[in-house]
């Protein structure tokens, strides 16, 4: 189980970066290269047993991965070069933590003075 985990894990960076970053296409005469965050996770299990006065008992478990890729934006290509364009709906979304963790810590540093 554990060398099947190594070799996907192994192959974790070269998805991120395919999966980072779509396929160019041109829409009205611009070139347009969408971007997204991509997250992966893996675990894995093991197996035991036990000797119960003659009666043998044994466990065992598997592991398992998934991962998602949250658009962010994309690089629209002009005159200029090419311009990063956020996805508005995403910038809130991951925002919102950090809104909200930022709020809690200046929150405790007032009732802490």
């Amino acid at each position: 189980m554990t060398k099947l985990i190594e070799r996907l894990a192994e192959y974790v960076p070269s998805w991120g970066a395919r999966l980072a970053y779509g396929d160019t296409t041109t829409l009205d005469g611009h070139d347009v290269l969408p971007v997204a965050i991509v997250v992966f996770g893996f675990g894995g299990g093991e197996g035991s047993g036990e000797d119960l006065g003659g009666a043998e008992r044994g466990e065992g478990s598997g592991g398992g991965g998934g991962g998602y890729a949250f658009p962010i934006g994309a690089y629209i290509g002009g005159p200029r070069g090419p311009v990063f364009r956020p996805n508005p709906v995403a910038v809130l979304i991951a925002a919102a933590p950090l809104v909200s963790a930022a709020g809690l810590a200046l929150a405790r540093l007032v009732r802490g003075s």
